[in-house]
Parts: structure tokens; sequence; C-alpha cells
């Protein structure tokens, strides 16, 4: 019923765009906008991967608090939250677990050995991001392990049009959130800071939260040789109501840390260019079973990541070569995972050739990995594209992906949980065929992928009473198909966007093993997305979005977003309602999601 609904306000859309005067919609196209998440920096429009970027106009114009809701509205993104604000949620691109998708921020890889549940503690306010990179599909080649199934870059922004920047917002469950963000330009230097905190009472109990987020960026020796800073720091608290364990478990409780400092430049020749960069990043969860009680049960554990890399890329006559290296150690401390180390060395080699007058462009490339607990591993892969018209282009990819277990498939126990000190590596081959088209009016892509996976890791237990165990499960294929599409008009002058997203995926686990896997068999085996953003008067934006899912458990849901947003000169206010229909549904383990509510804010800038 609400499908159809969906496709009745979707014709009354098109009905009044159809009594308006169409135009080529101004706009700041994404065929100017460059990948830089990679060693060969290439317009969006000639990538040939499935990417979508998310820019900060549409950041802005989404109202969104948060980049987990951001990436919500994302085909083949699969963002399974707890609670409201993005306090805790993981991370899941074209059915691959939490531990198979890379973070990236400025291109500084995020992984947390211990787990990836913790990848988005490390995302960044919406303030201060300039645009978010989706890469899906095998990324090993370009990024190393942890980019199973795709990688998600997230990419800051240089300098603020304003000073000052003051956001409040207030709403359901006792929401109270306030940030400041400043920028500050110097004759050869330039600053950015962000001070932000998020708070609620909860919307059930124990669901209370109460997070800090901190972030300055500096570019210094600007007039010679630029070298960015950046430093983070976000500190959360809340409240873990059946999070983890099961559904009874409803006193757990948590507090997680994570910082990061890096520093890079970037040496620029006509033909070549070499970015290094150094960094250190810090992680900290410390996780109790009855939050009152912590004597019962308590985990702690402490990780520091530092690494050195260095990216390079070479044009000539014969194309582009992108090369690299990165060398980094990581350490954990916990009284559960013991104290372990892993050094991990990185080699990269891609080159892009052109062929057919530009209109053919292949571009073969190989990682090699050195892991000291799991030795060598080398991912090779492979992108083509054929250039049909301007606005049209075919594309295929096919690579070798790998994923070393992460301490906790290791090494983790509890009461219902043991790991295994001797699990294997994850391998996938992937392959994915697909179109792009993309004018001024319209953007749309259609892809088909497949990958073929040895030695996944799941927590599998062999009965409903037994303890989940890490295994390896030796075979699993998963195959699937992603269509994407963004129409922009205009009504009396002003800008209009009707977006639709649709992802669906088919696995191969056995029917009869879905009670005894915690994670495999949650996938969105459907998943539809539609999203109209408009603008009817000068100072008054809307958004209305539709979400619709199918998880291969067989459980599914409809949930309907929307927010307005006021502008007045230097001051706006939204009005953001989620979950407008009261929907009541689950998108991970046993916490339901919150009912509708809503958030009221304001900014000023000056």
């Amino acid at each position: 019923m609400k499908i159809k609904i969906t496709v009745i306000i979707a014709l009354l859309f098109y009905a009044v765009q159809a009594k308006a005067q169409v135009e080529p919609v101004k706009r700041d196209t994404l065929k100017e906008v460059i990948i830089t998440s990679t060693r060969i920096d290439l317009p969006f429009k000639k990538n040939s991967r499935t990417i979508n970027v998310i820019s900060s106009e549409e950041i802005k114009n989404s109202a969104a608090t948060n980049v987990a809701d951001l990436l919500q509205q994302v085909a083949g993104v699969d963002i399974r939250r707890r609670g409201t604000a993005g306090s805790q949620a993981d991370l899941y691109i074209r059915g691959g677990g939490f531990d198979q998708t890379l973070l990236l921020i400025d291109g500084i890889k995020m992984d947390d050995s211990q787990t990836g549940h913790h990848t988005l503690n490390a995302v960044l306010p919406v303030e201060v991001i300039e645009r978010i990179e989706v890469i899906k599909g095998p990324a090993a080649r370009v990024f190393g392990q942890n980019a199973f199934t795709g990688a998600i870059n997230i990419v800051t922004k240089n300098k603020l049009n304003n000073l000052v920047s003051v956001n409040v917002e207030a709403g359901s469950f006792g929401q109270l959130n306030g940030s400041v963000t400043i920028g500050k330009e110097f004759e050869n230097s330039s600053v950015m800071a962000h001070v932000g905190i998020l708070t609620s009472d909860g919307y059930r109990h124990n669901s209370d939260y109460n997070n800090k987020n901190y972030f300055i960026k500096g570019i210094f020796n600007k007039k010679e040789q630029p070298i960015e800073v950046i430093a983070t720091f976000f500190d959360k608290k809340f409240g873990a109501n059946g999070f983890y364990a099961s559904a009874t478990a409803t006193e757990q409780y948590e507090e997680t840390q994570s910082s990061l400092l890096g520093a890079s430049t970037t040496f620029k020749t006509e033909n070549f260019k070499i970015t290094p960069r150094v960094y250190w990043k810090r992680g900290q969860d410390d996780y109790v079973y009855i939050r009152d009680n912590p004597s019962v049960y308590r985990n702690l554990h402490i990780t520091n990541k530092i690494g050195v890399e260095t990216n390079a890329s070479y044009t000539s006559n014969l194309g582009i070569t992108g090369f690299g290296i990165d060398i980094s150690r990581v350490f954990i401390s916990s009284n559960n995972l013991g104290n372990r180390n892993r050094t991990m060395v990185n080699l990269f080699l891609e080159h892009r050739f052109k062929l057919a007058d530009d209109k053919i462009d292949i571009t073969p490339g190989v990682a090699v990995t050195y892991f000291s607990d799991f030795k060598f591993h080398a991912f090779p892969g492979i992108d083509v594209g054929f250039k049909l018209s301007d606005n049209l282009k075919a594309y295929g990819n096919l690579g070798i992906t790998y994923r070393i277990p992460t301490y906790t498939d290791l090494f983790y126990n509890d009461r219902t949980t043991i790991g295994n000190e001797n699990l294997k590596s994850e391998e996938a081959f992937s392959q994915e065929i697909g179109l792009k088209y993309d004018t001024e009016i319209l953007t749309t892509s259609v892809a088909f992928f497949n990958r073929d996976a040895d030695n996944l890791i799941d927590f599998i237990r062999s009965d409903l009473t037994s303890k989940y165990a890490a295994t390896n499960i030796p075979k699993f294929n998963t195959k699937g198909f992603e269509f994407n599409a963004d129409y922009r008009f205009k009504i009396n002058e002003f800008n209009q966007t009707l977006s639709f997203g649709y992802n669906f995926l088919d696995d191969n686990f056995t029917e009869e093993k879905k009670e005894f896997s915690r994670y495999s068999l949650s996938t969105l085996k459907h998943q539809f997305i539609t999203r109209f953003a408009s603008k009817l008067f000068k100072n008054v934006r809307q958004n209305i979005i539709y979400k619709y899912a199918e998880r291969t458990v067989g459980t599914s849901y409809n949930v309907w977003d929307a927010s307005v947003i006021v502008d007045f000169n230097q001051l706006s206010f939204t009005v953001t309602a989620s979950n407008i229909f009261d929907a009541d549904y689950i998108e991970t383990g046993y916490v339901p999601m919150p009912p509708s509510n809503v958030l009221f804010g304001f900014r000023y800038s000056f």
C-alpha cells in the first residue's frame, strides 16, 4: 500500500512539472567533481566504477543532523542504527559485513582492528564536510584490506563561507543538540574548528546518550608548500538496551572514544604528483553489562594505529600511472582480547590506458599487502569503461578482495560468544557491469554485480541454546542489481530534484540456518528509496523521503521522513520529522527503532 502511495505522489510531481517550463537546471555538476580517494584523480563522469557523491549543497538541503542518516538515503548502503542521531550504527555496502566496508577521512584509512562496530564512531559532523564519496564494489586494489565490498571517503572543507555558525536543535525524547563552527583566513594559512554536543533522555529505557565531537583543520604555508593538519576527537556515552547480547540485556552501557591526528602535503610538477601523509588513530571502548554494577561484567579495549603513506601519480604519453606505499602498525590493549600488535605494509600500482580516441579506458592494478600475522596477499583488479556518447558510458570491473579477521573475531569470549584463533582470512572474486547517463536534467545509473566469497567470517551456533562461535563459511555467493536516478526540473524558477534508488540482493545462505547466524542473514534483499527535494518559495525548501526495506530474514518495513528549511538571510529554521507514520521496525539485532519524532532547529551564521 505504501509503495502505491509513493507511485501516486511521484506521478503528481511529474504532472506538476509537466505544466511548468522545463529548463536545464544550473547545478554544481558532478562531472566537475574530482574523486580524490584514489591515486589517479579522475572527474566523477570519467570514473569506471559505481560511485555516489553527496555534495555539501545536498547535505545542507537535506536537514540531516548526522552522516548515518545521510547514508541511509543511498541505495546499496545499509546503515543499521540503534536509536537516534546516529549514536550507534553499523555500516554495510551491498550485503557485506560491518567489517568489510572501509571508512576514510580525507583519504586516511579509519579501519579498527578491534571491530568494525566502531567504524561510524569516527564520522565527522556534517558542518565540516565538503562531500562524501561512496565507492561500491571491490576496492582492495585501491585501498587494501577492509575495502571488501566498498569504501566511503569523507572529504572535509578547506574553508568556510562564514566566520561563525551556531546551530541549536531540540525535539522529541529530550533531544538537545548544539554546535559552533568557526573559520578564519589568514595571510598564509587558514583554520576551521567545530565543537558539538548531542544529548537525549532516550525513547525507551536505558537509551539515553551524551555525545561530544571536536574537530580542527588547519592549512599552513599556503603560499609556498601547503601543509594540511587535521585533528578529531569524538566521545560517546550511551545506554545500550539490547544492543549486543540479547533482548533481555536491558542494562548494557557503553562509552567509546575515537580520535585522529594527521598531516599531509602535496608536491606537484607538470607530470608528477606525490602526497606523503602521516597519521595516528586511537580508539577506546568501555562496555559494561549492567550499567549500575560494572563489576558483573566489563570490557575495556584501547587501540592505536600509527601510519605513514605516500601516494603518487605520473602522467606520460602512455597514460597515468598511480603507485603508493602504506606502512602502519596497530596495537590493542584489552582485558578480554589481550595485548597484541600487528604490522601492515601495502604496496599499490595501477595504470590507466586510453584507447580509440579516448573512448575506451582500461585501468589494471594490484595491491600487495604484508601482515605480520597473516603474511603476504595480493589483490589484483581491473576497471574498463567505454564512452558511448558525451553523456552515456558503459563500464565494468572485477577484482580480488580480502579481509583478515579482527581481534574480536579471533579472541573475543563471553557467556554467549566464542572467538576462534584458527580463523582463515576472507577472500572474494567480484564482478560488475553497468551504465551511467548524465545530463543537466537527468543522472541515472544501473549496475549488475556478483561476488563469490570463500571463508566468510560469521558467528554461528549449532542450535538455539549453544554459544555463537566465530566460523569460516566455505562458500558464499551474493549477486544483485542496483538502479539510481536523479531528475532535475524547475517550478516557478525554483530547482526541484526527484531521486529514486533501488537495490536487490540475493545470497545463497541456506534457509535452515537462519536462526543460527548472527550477521549473515540480515542483509537487505529489497531496498527502495525515493526523495523529493523541492523549493516552492524563495526562502523555503522541503524534503520528503520514503524508504522501503525487506531483509533476507523476511521482515520488511516502510518509513517516511520529511524536513522543512526556512531561510532568512543569515538565519535558518529547520523542522525534521522522522518515522512520520510511526512504523514499528528493527534495523539490527533486538533494538526497536524510535517511534515518530520531530526535531526543531535554527542556525545563525555571521
